[in-house]
């Protein structure tokens, strides 16, 4: 496909398209991807909706699609059928419209314009396939991620995983003091703002930084360290800053660290426009050395970001099994770097927004056999708003089903270690 770039208003589903493309066949993230189409409104947001649809439903799109197919089709062609399913079944489009567009977009280009007559006779079957489609299992994890979900959580807590992630994601708040005025949703027990469906920098606050976009489960961790005022902190991997303008707000002296200039740019223009302050640095945390040691080290880990899936469905066609290995060595190394920046009696918060306990639980475990003198903090989840069964070993395990009925939330996981005297 082609990486021209879409002008304004050009069909949302060729949008779409090249989505898929970018993820599937180059392994680019949806998010990248999305930046380079030069797509602006109506049509940028319903392009990346129907790629999210695809990819949320992959698995299943397949296996309605494998029956009508003798053979594997072009590229292109496979990606027509699977938008064209993900409309007819999950969009609620009309078929003859769907179809019609479908051989359109076949024949728009001459290397699957031959194949125009295979995805009208597809489609037209597949469109009146609906009881088809619902006797279809969910769309589920690729193994390498369910077998250690599973292990971990038990299958019925896996499979409510996966349910969660094929649920619309909620947009949530954290407001920097008072909430403004006007502003919709609902106040979650955790105290992030829930909003369904809104553009963000339309609502109330947004221009004079009143809130920023935080999932819920990525504010709590903070949450967890309680009153910060006046402590000297150091955020760790900190871009894109929401951590940051947390401890910020709550009167702490805080550092922000991170490796990428890029997106220090961004955190950069979050401290901005909110109007909170933090001495920011670009460095490699292996390297950097700091003039005296923190009464607070927050390290939310690089990850497999598997936690994050329900608003990134794209990452289960990225990431690979081979990762985590390199991931885990790298918390590793970086959490024992982090324990040696923390002052005498205080505090290093782990988080990482992940699902796997390799990347969590273990890695805290084994912190705690390396290093003596340090002791996990008991934390109670009902405390901060969160069920009971959001406890943990050594901390608390957020998953994406929790609140399920409510919009449910991350998986991360937290720690609080304290250091001795």
């Amino acid at each position: 496909m082609s990486a021209t770039p879409i002008a304004s208003g050009q069909d949302a589903r060729n949008g779409a398209l090249r989505l898929l493309h970018a993820v599937l066949i180059e392994k680019r993230m949806l998010t990248e991807a999305q930046s380079d189409l030069s797509m602006y409104g109506a049509d940028a947001a319903r392009a990346g909706r129907l790629a999210g649809l695809v990819l949320r439903h992959l698995s299943r799109i397949d296996a309605l699609l494998r029956p009508h197919l003798k053979r594997a089709p072009a590229l292109r062609t496979q990606a027509i059928l699977r938008l064209a399913v993900a409309e007819l079944m999950l969009d609620d489009a009309a078929p003859h419209g769907v179809v019609d567009s479908a051989v359109s977009l076949a024949g728009a280009v001459p290397k699957t314009a031959k194949q125009s007559g295979l995805v009208n006779a597809v489609l037209r079957k597949v469109a009146q396939d609906r009881a088809g489609w619902d006797a279809l299992p969910s769309a589920t994890l690729p193994p390498w991620l369910r077998k250690p979900i599973a292990k971990a959580y038990g299958r019925d807590r896996l499979e409510a995983i996966e349910a969660a992630h094929l649920a619309q994601v909620p947009l949530d708040l954290t407001m920097k003091a008072a909430m403004p005025e006007g502003l919709p949703g609902t106040d979650l027990p955790t105290g992030s703002r829930r909003i369904e469906g809104a553009q963000v920098t339309a609502l109330p606050g947004f221009e004079t930084g009143d809130w920023w976009v935080q999932d819920a489960a990525a504010a709590t961790p903070v949450r967890t360290l309680g009153d910060i005022s006046g402590l000297r902190v150091l955020d760790l991997c900190a871009a894109p800053g929401g951590k940051t303008m947390q401890m910020a707000a709550a009167g702490a002296h805080v550092t922000a660290l991170d490796i990428s200039e890029g997106r220090v740019r961004r955190l950069r223009d979050n401290l901005a426009r909110t109007g909170l302050a933090a001495d920011v640095i670009v460095a490699d945390v292996m390297e950097w050395e700091p003039e005296a040691p923190f009464d607070v080290v927050v390290l939310d880990a690089p990850c497999s970001a598997t936690g994050t899936i329900r608003r990134h469905p794209d990452l289960p066609h990225l990431r690979k099994p081979a990762e985590i290995e390199t991931l885990t060595q790298l918390q590793y190394q970086m959490l024992d770097r982090a324990l040696g920046f923390v002052a005498p009696e205080g505090r290093l918060l782990y988080c990482t927004c992940s699902l796997l306990p390799v990347e969590g639980e273990f890695q805290v475990k084994a912190a705690l056999k390396r290093h003596a003198g340090w002791n996990a903090l008991p934390l109670d989840p009902t405390d901060l708003g969160l069920p009971e069964q959001a406890q943990s070993p050594h901390g608390l395990r957020l998953l994406p089903d929790l609140w399920a009925e409510q919009g449910g939330m991350d998986g991360f996981y937290i720690s609080v270690l304290r250091r001795d005297g």
